[in-house]
């Protein structure tokens, strides 16, 4: 299936129907009155988190979504008919902009989670509405109003505990490979993953955490080289970065240390809050190195880029050498900082359960 992460789509709420002018006319009752309906509700246009979706591929094909009008009321205090609501699903994850004024109508960071996008016109007055004492044959009646009608940006932005960074064959995927059941594409080229996988990883039967894996950043992706700094933004909401470092290069004129700090300044032109998340080393590929050469290699680049010794954590994740340490001071860290409970100070008061 195509993953789909950005689409632009167009909603429009239903117009109420308009109310009625009737006046009741029926053998032997003279003067029968008023008796003129409302008008219906405008259908509105709702948008519900579901797990079960994992991309906005159906947004790409079908762009526009248009509720239907209310019915107009009748004579004999006959009400119109409300109009059906649209309900849009989306994976969860996904964050919804206005793009007129730009202001964020509802972040589905959970499953069910509900916001009204667009909202239907309320229904007319019929005549009957306006009867009273003094005026016993109103003719007057409101029309319905207007549904509301907006031009959204929708942004998939995927929900993980843990994210990968790192240069093109890295070994991003075999990690992620490695560590849980995710099963990305891995070949001996650049940019074989081509778009974001995730992988469950389980600790113990009772313990577990996402690891999100994103296409390879290359200097210059801020500006648009290779894939760009595109896919970045689904690093958003994770709680730890994983740098995964290639120390043992095919060229042997590579630098690893440049390598990570290439990597570093187009992660910070992109996000400062990215930028500033924290961030462990995960330095890959051990296997092709001497035994003897691995820990001077590792000392040498923890001086040379500044990092914490109990953060950097030596690997390989084609033998899975280091990864059941590396597993477990992820889930480690991950339990001493939970994710809080309360919601975001700017999540839409839009928002609510799907009951």
């Amino acid at each position: 299936m195509k993953f789909v992460d950005e689409v632009i789509i167009e909603v429009s709420a239903g117009s109420g129907g308009n109310g009625a002018v009737s006046f009741r006319r029926e053998k032997f009752i003279p003067r029968g009155g008023p008796d003129g309906g409302d008008g219906g509700r405008g259908g509105s246009v709702f948008v519900v988190a579901d797990r079960n979706l994992n991309t906005l591929l159906e947004y790409r094909y079908q762009r526009i979504f248009r509720a239907k009008n209310g019915e107009a009321g009748r004579g004999a205090d006959c009400h119109g008919a409300a109009a059906q609501d649209i309900v849009l699903r989306v994976p969860v994850g996904t964050v919804i902009t206005d793009l007129d004024d730009s202001s964020m109508l509802a972040d589905l960071a959970q499953d069910g989670q509900r916001a009204l996008l667009a909202q239907g016109g309320a229904g007319g007055l019929g005549n009957s509405r306006f009867k009273s004492s003094v005026n016993r044959a109103p003719r007057q009646s409101t029309p319905g109003k207007p549904g509301v009608a907006r031009h959204l940006k929708m942004e998939l932005k995927v929900l993980a505990d843990v994210g990968l960074l790192g240069l093109p064959n890295a070994g991003k995927s075999t990690l992620i490979r490695a560590i849980s059941a995710a099963r990305p594409k891995v070949a001996d080229y650049p940019f074989t993953t081509l778009h974001p996988h995730l992988g469950v990883v389980r600790v113990d039967a009772s313990r577990s955490f996402v690891v999100s894996d994103i296409p390879g950043l290359i200097e210059g992706a801020a500006e648009g080289a290779g894939l760009g700094d595109h896919f970045l933004k689904h690093l958003s909401r994770t709680r730890l970065l994983l740098h995964v470092l290639d120390m043992a290069p095919p060229d042997p004129d590579a630098d690893p240390a440049a390598d990570a700090r290439t990597l570093l300044a187009e992660l910070r032109k992109h996000s400062d809050a990215l930028y500033g998340k924290p961030r462990w080393l995960v330095l890959n590929k051990a296997d092709l190195l001497p035994e003897e050469m691995r820990g001077a290699r590792r000392q040498a680049l923890i001086s040379s880029l500044g990092v914490d010794p109990q953060t950097t954590f030596l690997i390989s994740a084609l033998t899975g050498a280091g990864c059941d340490r590396l597993v477990r001071a992820i889930m480690a860290y991950l339990e001493r900082h939970p994710l809080s409970s309360q919601p975001p100070a700017d999540l839409p008061a839009t928002l609510e359960s799907e009951t």
